[in-house]
């Protein structure tokens, strides 16, 4: 029986590596996103309508991915998606990159803040629900503890309090669901289809989708008395979501659906970070709280999902990983 040799051991360590690659990833598209929300505040008000300025910044990340795709010598990986693939691409640019946005802002117009704040951040409860049975992946107990962590450290920090339910709820919890199903489809897709060519695709697609909701409202004609202003918005906000989905796809790409959705929920602590050094005022002693739970959540399910890994490549190369750390 031959000896192990050292070129076997990058194949030993191919699940862990790329696993904490993954979590990396996504640790940067929760900062990403605790800034996008940050300026999208602010921007959104800058703009007469929501829809245009959801379009607008759309269209800008997507013509930035798409450049990227195009720069980088990717396009050629479009034509090798195989046909068979096409409706799940199709529908990820509808139910992920288009609808929910529709959706999401219109609620927002009927629902109260607190109600559609919290609504929208329980994302990796659906995510890490529709996971097991569509994606496989496993959530032990101690995985099971830290989205019930998650959950408490998001309600101190958006506490749910008078929610009451209506339209506009309902339809910022349907958003919720077809970017949790979103979800789960980009993460089986990757698979075979590149991040980069994916979140172009999303955009692209979920873009011209935009496109035509606006011309049926008529709304169109509306972008043509935009100041150089509430362009500049429109530019800065659509950079930041192309860095956003081309590290949050990434991170798919690398890691399970279920802890990348949960480590997002760390962009809640950079919101708050920011908010409170713009204000000059620090948040309450339950928020801080809450974004302690966060963290500490955050922290044990990735430890979990990395010892997990670590034990998947035991099992395959036991040798091989042993020698890799005595050599």
């Amino acid at each position: 029986m031959s000896t192990p040799s050292t070129r076997w051991i990058p194949s030993a360590r191919a699940v862990p590596d790329r696993i904490d690659r993954g979590i990396a990833l996504a640790v940067g598209a929760a900062l990403i996103s605790g800034l996008a929300i940050y300026v999208n505040a602010s921007a959104v008000k800058a703009l007469p309508d929501a829809a245009v300025f959801t379009t607008l910044k759309n269209a800008v990340a997507a013509a930035l991915l798409l450049g990227l795709v195009v720069a980088s010598g990717a396009a050629g990986d479009v034509r090798r998606i195989e046909r068979r693939q096409w409706p799940a691409v199709l529908a990820v640019g509808v139910i992920g990159g288009s609808i929910p946005f529709i959706l999401f802002f219109t609620g927002l117009a009927q629902a109260s803040a607190p109600s559609a704040a919290f609504i929208q951040k329980t994302l990796f409860i659906w995510v890490a629900l529709l996971a097991v049975p569509f994606l496989g992946e496993r959530l032990g107990l101690a995985t099971l503890a830290g989205l019930a962590l998650l959950i408490v450290g998001q309600a101190l920090v958006l506490p749910p309090n008078g929610i009451t339910w209506g339209l506009g709820e309902t339809l910022i919890l349907i958003a919720t669901a077809f970017w949790a199903v979103e979800t789960v489809l980009v993460r089986r897709l990757l698979a075979t289809v590149p991040s980069s060519v994916m979140g172009a695709l999303r955009m692209g697609i979920g873009l011209l989708v935009l496109v035509g909701y606006l011309a049926v409202s008529g709304r169109l004609g509306s972008i043509a008395a935009l100041d150089g202003s509430q362009w500049a918005w429109v530019l800065v906000t659509g950079g930041i979501l192309a860095g956003y989905v081309a590290t949050w796809f990434a991170a798919l790409e690398r890691a399970p659906a279920s802890v990348v959705t949960s480590v997002l929920v760390l962009g809640a602590v950079v919101t708050g970070a920011l908010t409170a050094a713009t204000k000059g005022t620090a948040p309450s002693p339950t928020v801080v709280a809450g974004y302690l739970l966060i963290l500490l959540a955050a922290a044990a399910i990735v430890t979990v999902s990395r010892r997990a890994a670590r034990g998947v490549a035991e099992r395959a190369h036991p040798a091989r990983l042993d020698d890799a750390h005595t050599a």
